[in-house]
């Protein structure tokens, strides 16, 4: 029996940096084996004033080194009278991951994606983006990146629709239009569920804080995204039926 048939397991979450900053978002479903073990789970949190963290693996303990993580930032504020660098935080991150690997050898592995406003470096380059592996080894990413089991097909989403210098809203339709895609072909990852008000958390990072998108614009953009693919479909010709018959093969 693995870590995912006895522990729910959160997947996808995506992140592009876009003019202003960066930004960060994930699907809603945790998947237990073959199970949906909960439809409205947040994977993605805001740490600090200006950094967020998205989740995959083990939900349970990620959601609890989360809260850690987000504890020791705001300890080292009030205690130092400054904020940690955004270097600090990342690296902090891993070392915290690195403790967890004796668990994650068992099954019960963490991956988190890890962003912010670099308030230190010049505006252009002030969203930055950070993987890891089980290991705690920390990688920063360029441009755009992507984990989960949905993660392959989101990130293929994202070479395609991320340019140099969107803007806050063609950024949210890219990482909202990434998740469509992880859900169409990874059944651990949740599309947006208008029926149920389900839809993807999304946090903005940029020179004016950690902002939370507000439900009913991401509806927004999700209605719009169902209209243009309900569109293409509908213009899509079926293929020809093969003729069995023709040359006597098919």
């Amino acid at each position: 029996m693995t870590g995912r048939d006895v522990a729910p397991h959160g997947t996808t979450i995506v992140a592009a940096t876009y003019e202003s900053g960066v930004m960060i978002a994930g699907d809603r479903r945790a998947t237990m084996g073959n199970v949906i073990a909960q439809r409205d789970i947040e994977k993605v949190f805001a740490t600090d004033s200006h950094s967020a963290i998205g989740i995959a693996g083990a939900a349970g303990i990620a959601i609890e080194m989360v809260r850690l993580f987000q504890v020791e930032l705001e300890h080292y504020e009030k205690i130092e009278g400054a904020t940690l660098s955004l270097d600090g935080k990342a690296n902090r991150l891993a070392q915290m991951l690195k403790g967890n690997l004796s668990i994650a050898l068992q099954g019960l592995a963490v991956v988190p994606i890890f962003v912010g406003y670099d308030t230190e470096t010049p505006h252009e380059d002030a969203g930055r983006i950070f993987s890891y592996d089980i290991t705690g080894g920390c990688y920063e990413e360029r441009f755009y990146h992507s984990i989960g089991s949905g993660s392959m097909f989101a990130k293929s989403s994202l070479k395609k629709l991320w340019s140099q210098g969107l803007n806050r809203d063609d950024a949210t339709y890219a990482l909202i239009e990434a998740l469509y895609d992880a859900a169409d072909d990874d059944t651990a990852t949740g599309g947006p569920d208008s029926t149920r008000g389900l839809f993807p958390i999304i946090y903005t990072i940029d020179r004016d804080g950690t902002t939370r998108l507000p439900d009913n614009d991401i509806e927004n953009v999700c209605r719009r995204i169902d209209q243009e693919r309900a569109t293409r479909l509908r213009r899509t010709p079926l293929p020809p039926m093969l003729d069995s018959t023709e040359d006597g093969q098919l």
